[in-house]
């Protein structure tokens, strides 16, 4: 058997499989955000471990002593500080932590950090943060022996090795992401070293074996060995087999993520769009990212006084979109706009828009928004050949067919199961404990195919032209 472990913001979740990537048990534990101070998103390390023995304990009950290999995937982008006998300094500074911005923007003026790491410095992304922390704490950055990632801590538990991975390195700014190896050149820049950082694996590899107190306290063999894994958007990648060069999955979640694997290293940092190292050997994946999908029908839904799945089930056959036009930016945007002062806005309302003719407008500017994204991957030379959506969106009939004709692109509906973090990481533990590779990361049944509406493909042009120009228009007025 073989155990994924996915870190989360909200939750830690645990997934354990057979030797034939059969889902055998699963369990979780909630985890918790605290915010002291606006624009701050913290958690306490010591919460992690705890969630991580809530969840060994539960999969205990069903046995783990056939146990090979362990899988690690997690939220991205953390600062976790640790001291020279490994205490933890202060609170893991979180992926959508915003208090770094000034010094996110003074790192991104530097030609280096987009040249190197193939990525605009983002506020949430790690460089930043020890930036900050050196300037208003300095007592605790003259502390930092070793700077982990999320996950990466939850591995230091389990084996007692500081190690990190591709895919959730190349999220800290320090990662040369075409080398695979850290930049002395861009530590320098934020007052580090090449020793405050962990040693690097690919998510296939081992990097390290459980340790003996853990493996007899919940039941598993000796030698377990804990693969490298993924950052999250990796490792689900892993999950649903978007692995090569062509496939891509769309992420219908409380973000929305378009993610496309490459086979070579295809950087554009103006674009907004992240190039990463990919959770396997010698490949790379891109994402665009906008920050309200789900949550933007979900917000409109209560202001509706209703709930999405009523709202989008009424629906009924794909429509041209409206006048009506919904801009998603409930919280900024990322791809491509990277603002984070941009709100949200109806626009074009009338005496004929209702309640399903606004439902509508919402999705289709999320769908819009996903559209920027296609764009902004297919100008770094991405091609996306093959879609599959993942998500809770993704039960909506109606938003995949918009977003199929917005994108010229079929869309695959897996079965009903599990294939994010948690499933991916699982099978990169199978990886690391058997020597196999990509080939055991296949593609999910498919229950369904939808088809782009071609005859409703020059409306969603037009609907796509209309929406970039209200974007435009709203810019500094929100």
């Amino acid at each position: 058997m073989y155990l994924g472990l996915d870190l989360g913001t909200s939750g830690l979740k645990g997934l354990l499989i057979d030797d034939t990537q059969r889902v055998i048990a699963e369990a979780s534990a909630p985890l918790a955000v605290t915010r002291p101070f606006e624009g701050w998103s913290e958690q306490a390390p010591a919460d992690w471990i705890g969630a991580a023995e809530t969840v060994l304990g539960a999969l205990a009950v069903h046995g783990l002593g056939a146990v090979r290999g362990i899988g690690l995937s997690g939220q991205m982008h953390g600062a976790t500080l640790l001291s020279a006998s490994d205490d933890v300094l202060r609170p893991c500074i979180l992926w959508n932590d915003t208090r770094a911005h000034v010094e996110a923007a003074e790192l991104d003026a530097d030609p280096r950090f987009r040249a190197i790491s193939g990525n605009i410095v983002f506020p949430g992304f790690t460089a930043p943060k020890l930036v900050w922390v050196a300037r208003h704490e300095p007592a605790v950055f003259a502390r930092v022996a070793k700077v982990l990632l999320p996950k990466d801590y939850l591995r230091l538990w389990l084996t007692g090795e500081h190690v990190a991975e591709m895919s959730d390195a190349a999220g800290t700014s320090w990662l040369d992401c075409a080398r695979r190896d850290w930049s002395d050149d861009l530590l320098a820049a934020c007052g580090l070293t090449r020793a405050q950082m962990p040693r690097l694996v690919e998510g296939s590899e081992v990097s390290g074996v459980l340790r003996p107190e853990l493996a007899s306290r919940f039941g598993l063999p000796p030698g377990v060995v804990v693969a490298g894994g993924g950052g999250d958007n990796a490792a689900s990648g892993v999950g649903v087999g978007v692995v090569k060069a062509g496939q891509a999955f769309v992420s219908l979640g409380t973000s929305g993520v378009l993610f496309a694997a490459n086979d070579g290293y295809h950087p554009d940092p103006a674009t907004a769009v992240h190039t990463f190292c990919h959770a396997l050997p010698g490949a790379w994946h891109q994402m665009g990212v906008i920050l309200a999908a789900t949550d933007a029908l979900n917000w409109f839904a209560d202001l509706a006084g209703s709930d999405a799945a009523h709202l989008t089930g009424a629906l009924g056959a794909l429509q041209a979109p409206g006048k009506t036009r919904f801009l998603p930016y409930l919280g900024g945007e990322r791809t491509p706009l990277n603002d984070a002062a941009i709100r949200g806005a109806f626009i074009g309302l009338e005496h004929a828009t209702d309640r399903t003719a606004a439902t509508r407008a919402v999705l289709e500017g999320v769908t819009f928004a996903l559209r920027d994204c296609r764009d902004a991957l297919a100008a770094t030379s991405t091609q996306i050949k093959s879609l599959l959506a993942v998500g809770g969106g993704s039960r909506s009939h109606y938003w995949l067919a918009a977003i199929a004709t917005a994108l010229g692109t079929p869309v695959s509906v897996p079965v009903a199961g599990d294939f994010g973090g948690a499933f991916g990481a699982a099978r990169l533990g199978l990886m690391a404990a058997t020597g196999a590779g990509a080939e055991i990361a296949t593609q999910p049944a498919i229950s369904r195919v939808i088809e782009p509406v071609f005859a409703l493909t020059q409306a969603f042009d037009e609907g796509h032209a209309r929406y970039r120009a209200a974007a435009a228009a709203i810019r500094g007025l929100t």
